[in-house]
């Protein structure tokens, strides 16, 4: 099989196919859900026909395609970018800044923390910055941390987790997709220590557990993602808030122990900053 163009030189029926490959999809499955035919689909990617605006945006939908790479698919086919992205501190966020906290701060005593598409966490909860503490990883508060950077470079999170190489093995997994389509990532991963892949034979639990090594014993956490629906703008659709759920009553207890404290001490003391 011939390897297909590079992103930056693909057209956008190359840019379709690849896509629609790493879903495992296949002309006909994509064509379902977009409500395109396959026959149209198999002629847009072959460059024999030209998808219409509204076309693209169906099949870019079907496939979840971030917004940036779809702005490279509108290019590619030579249309306008469809979305713009606004700067993190820009006036017209103020609204969804205000959303994340209110559900940083409902969160509490569970963490959370808000994950740009860099990894880098943006915003945390009182209970995130508790857990750190808790587990004793070391914060540098003046650079912010980066998720993928703690928990896979010594002395950071990772090291302070029971299963380690496990929830390494996964975030890499899923860093290295996104990558694909994120230079800025791609050069962060190339900067960090490769863990070692899952072997292929191993079984696989319905739900992933991050357990944590901490002065409070051993907390165990779920781990689920909350992002904000059909977003118009690629600096929000970026953002996704981790929620780690306590998965057992001992966890629990401990972080409504620490959130407790922390709410009748000094937080200066005890909250270090997660975000930038």
């Amino acid at each position: 099989m011939n390897p297909l163009p590079c992103p930056s030189t693909a057209s956008a029926g190359d840019h379709l196919r690849r896509l629609r490959r790493q879903a495992g999809l296949s002309q006909l499955d994509l064509g379902l859900l977009a409500g395109v035919s396959q026959r149209h689909l198999s002629c847009v990617e072959t460059g024999r026909a030209k998808a219409s605006p509204s076309t693209l945006h169906a099949l870019l939908s079907a496939l979840d395609v971030p917004l940036e790479h779809c702005n490279s698919v509108f290019l590619a086919a030579g249309y306008a970018p469809r979305y713009g992205a606004s700067a993190a501190d820009a006036p017209a966020l103020k609204m969804v800044h205000d959303a994340l906290g209110h559900l940083l701060q409902a969160n509490n005593p569970a963490p959370a923390i808000v994950i740009d598409s860099h990894w880098d966490i943006t915003a945390a909860n009182t209970s995130a910055g508790l857990l750190f503490a808790m587990a004793g990883v070391p914060l540098d508060n003046a650079q912010g941390l980066n998720l993928l950077d703690t928990l896979l470079r010594p002395d950071g999170l990772g090291s302070h987790l029971i299963n380690a190489a496990e929830i390494r093995a996964i975030a890499w997994q899923r860093a290295a997709r996104e990558a694909l389509d994120n230079p800025a990532l791609a050069q962060r991963l190339e900067k960090l220590p490769a863990p070692p892949a899952l072997e292929p034979g191993a079984p696989h639990s319905p739900l992933v557990l991050t357990q944590v090594r901490t002065a409070a014993g051993e907390l165990r956490f779920l781990s689920t993602f909350t992002t904000f629906g059909m977003p118009q703008d690629i600096t929000v659709a970026s953002l996704r808030i981790e929620h780690l759920i306590p998965a057992d009553s001992a966890t629990w207890q401990a972080m409504t122990s620490a959130y407790e404290a922390w709410m009748t001490s000094d937080s200066t003391q005890v909250n270090p900053r997660l975000s930038r």
